[in-house]
C-alpha cells in the first residue's frame, strides 16, 4: 500500500514536472534569431544576392586594385559564412582587382531550404554559377579556403583537372586549416550524432543555443586566435538566420561525404601542377604573401 501510495505520487510530481517544462520548451523553441551586430548588418547591406535554382545565395564582390588582372575567390568554412573573412577584406583589396566571397547554401545569409540533399557538388556548382553571373567563368581564379571550404575547393580542383562543368579556371590554390584526409579527421560527439542522422538528429539541432555552440567552436581555435563573444554572437546568428540551426544535421553529411570520395578529392590534389599551399594555425596569417609568391 505505502509503495502503491510512493508510485502514485512520483507519478503526480512527474505530470507536474511535464505540465510545467511543456510552455517553457515551447517557448526556448520559439526563442527568436539574435539581431545582426552593426558590423554583420553592414556586412549583409553591402552585398548581393543570385538565384541558383530557385535559391537565393549571398555573395560580396569588391573591386580593388586598378589594373590589376589578379581575382581572388574566397571560401569559408563550417559551419559560419562568408562574414569570416571581413577582417582581411580590405586588405585583399589592396593586392587583388576583385574579391568575391561566397555564403554557401545552407550558409549564412543564403537560402537554407529543408529537407534538402545538401553536397559538396551542389557547392562547387555554386561557386561555378557565381562566376558565370559575374562573367568571369574565363577568367583565371585564385582560390583560398578554409575548412568546409577546402573540399568545395577539392572538387574545383577535380573539375578543372578534369575540364568539366563550369570549366572553372584555377591559377592558384591556398588551402587553410581544413580536414583534407578524412581518416585524420577526429568529428566531436555532437558532430557524430548530428551526421549520422538518427532519431536524435531533429531533436538536437532544435535544442541548439548559443551556450552550445560557443563551447563546441572556440577549443577549435588556437590560444591566440579564440574569437571574443561578440564574435561568437556574430557566428551565431548567421547560422539561426533562416532557421539555419535546422539543417545543420544535414550539411554535416560532408564528413561522410569526404570519406566516400576520398580518392577522387585527395587525388585532385595530388595530380595537378598549379601552384597550391596548404596551411594550419599561425602560418595562415601569411596566406597573402602566400598567394602573392606562387603566382606563375
Amino acid at each position: 500500500m505505502v509503495r502503491r501510495d510512493r508510485l502514485r505520487r512520483m507519478r503526480e510530481w512527474w505530470v507536474q514536472v511535464g505540465l510545467l517544462a511543456m510552455p517553457l520548451l515551447a517557448a526556448y523553441l520559439h526563442i527568436p534569431p539574435p539581431q545582426l551586430s552593426p558590423a554583420l548588418h553592414s556586412w549583409k547591406s553591402s552585398g548581393k544576392f543570385f538565384t541558383y535554382k530557385g535559391l537565393r545565395i549571398f555573395y560580396q564582390d569588391s573591386v580593388g586594385v586598378v589594373g590589376s588582372p589578379e581575382i581572388v575567390v574566397l571560401l569559408h568554412g563550417f559551419p559560419t559564412s562568408s562574414y569570416d573573412w571581413y577582417k582581411i577584406w580590405e586588405g585583399l583589396t589592396l593586392r587583388f582587382h576583385r574579391v568575391i566571397a561566397l555564403d554557401f547554401l545552407g550558409f549564412g545569409f543564403s537560402d537554407k531550404p529543408r529537407p534538402h540533399h545538401y553536397s559538396i557538388f551542389e557547392q562547387a556548382s555554386i561557386v561555378e554559377a557565381l562566376l558565370r553571373h559575374l562573367g568571369l567563368q574565363n577568367r583565371r581564379i585564385n582560390l583560398l579556403s578554409h575548412d568546409y571550404g577546402d573540399i568545395v575547393a577539392q572538387e574545383l580542383l577535380y573539375r578543372y583537372k578534369q575540364n568539366r562543368s563550369g570549366r572553372l579556371t584555377i591559377k592558384s590554390l591556398c588551402l587553410s586549416n581544413g580536414g583534407i584526409f578524412p581518416e585524420t579527421h577526429r568529428p566531436l560527439l555532437l558532430q557524430k550524432l548530428l551526421k549520422d542522422g538518427g532519431v536524435l538528429s531533429p531533436i538536437l539541432t532544435r535544442l541548439m543555443n548559443f551556450f552550445v555552440f560557443s563551447r563546441g567552436l572556440t577549443p577549435v581555435f588556437g590560444p591566440y586566435t579564440r574569437p571574443s563573444e561578440s564574435e561568437l554572437w556574430d557566428m551565431w546568428a548567421g547560422i539561426r538566420n533562416n532557421d539555419g540551426n535546422l539543417v545543420i544535421d544535414s550539411l554535416l553529411q560532408y564528413i561522410n561525404q569526404r570519406k566516400k570520395f576520398r580518392r577522387r578529392w585527395v587525388g585532385a590534389l595530388a595530380s595537378v601542377t598549379i601552384p597550391r599551399k596548404r596551411c594550419r594555425g599561425p602560418q595562415c596569417r601569411f596566406w597573402m604573401t602566400t598567394l602573392a609568391t606562387i603566382h606563375s
